[in-house]
């Protein structure tokens, strides 16, 4: 009998959620996804130091001599999260989200710059936009940046993303995917209400299917790709969502796993769900977020994590440098 992750297979795209390569090459993911907390927990790994290495040495390069070991670290975390990207596109057939600079999550302009340099790094390698998702905060700066970037061929994932406002104005702005966080929607309300929540009951869960829901009922293109699972009983109850980027381990208790798989998501049946039309502008959008305590904290936790994430990765690219550069005095 078919595994139950065969059998999600067959009715939703599996995505890797994971900086790891050997763990990609395990399960053989469609897509995969990275964040700053994975790129930062992947160079680490001291399987993957002569990619940091090489992506380092190329910075002392491109920066020239006069350039600090803090400008040139600066300069290799900008490509480091590229060069984890080629290599998992090496393994995975469809394509890769890299993550715009979390601390730029409130600003469109640069937001868009450090996006189109991404893209230009992957096409300088040979890869075509087309296997690039730039992933971007759902903030308001965030989805307006998304909403540019569309217009040049840039495909953006909406990540840290918790309320329909955000999911609603993401659409609307053409992004081609969204990433609602499950997992960080479930912690907020076990937190909040000292409550545990069987997978059915999930919060996070919950959203996700409305947000599919919604958008399937509208016809939006824009697809819903769920994110951050705590359980694969989450996943269960998100059988038949666009995608869902799952984490190595939960993978492997998918695979584990027998039994039959119901599907939960049915984009004809969202059809004839009754579902009211929001419309959101700056001021709705605003509204709705203050409205709403659980897609406030975790938003501003989500990014100010992302951002420590990549305050850490500099440190370590740094330190790394320290360690393979030769002594001055040795020239």
């Amino acid at each position: 009998m078919a595994t139950i992750l065969e059998q999600l297979r067959s009715m939703t795209t599996v995505v890797s959620d994971s900086g790891d390569i050997n763990a990609i090459k395990q399960y053989k993911p469609t897509d995969s996804t990275t964040n700053p907390s994975l790129i930062q927990a992947a160079a680490g790994m001291p399987e993957y130091q002569s990619i940091v290495d090489d992506v380092l040495k190329q910075a002392r390069k491109d920066a020239g001599s006069n350039a600090t070991d803090k400008e040139v670290a600066t300069l290799a975390f900008k490509s480091l999260a590229v060069a984890f990207g080629r290599k998992i596109l090496e393994i995975v057939p469809g394509r890769v989200s890299t993550e715009v600079d979390a601390r730029l999550s409130y600003d469109t302009d640069k937001s868009i710059e450090t996006a189109r340099d991404i893209i230009a790094q992957y096409e300088k390698a040979g890869i075509s936009r087309e296997r690039v998702l730039i992933k971007l905060a759902s903030t308001w700066e965030g989805i307006r940046a998304a909403e540019i970037l569309e217009k040049e061929g840039i495909h953006c994932n909406m990540t840290l993303l918790f309320g329909l406002h955000q999911a609603v104005a993401a659409a609307e702005a053409k992004a081609t995917l969204i990433s609602p966080f499950v997992g960080r929607i479930l912690d907020w309300y076990k937190k909040d209400t000292g409550k545990d929540y069987t997978p059915a009951e999930d919060p996070g869960v919950k959203s996700v299917t409305t947000i599919y829901n919604y958008y399937k009922h509208f016809g939006y293109k824009t697809v819903v790709m769920g994110a951050s699972f705590r359980n694969i009983g989450e996943i269960e109850e998100l059988a038949g969502c666009d995608l869902l980027t799952i984490a190595p381990k939960l993978l492997g208790e998918l695979a584990a796993k027998q039994g039959t798989l119901e599907r939960k998501l049915d984009a004809e049946k969202a059809k004839s769900v009754q579902v009211e039309k929001i419309t959101v502008d700056k001021e709705t959008f605003d509204k709705m977020h203050a409205a709403d305590r659980m897609a406030t904290d975790k938003l501003k936790e989500g990014i100010d994590g992302f951002s420590k994430a990549l305050e850490e990765l500099e440190k370590t690219l740094e330190k790394r440098l320290a360690e393979i550069s030769e002594p001055a005095a040795a020239h």
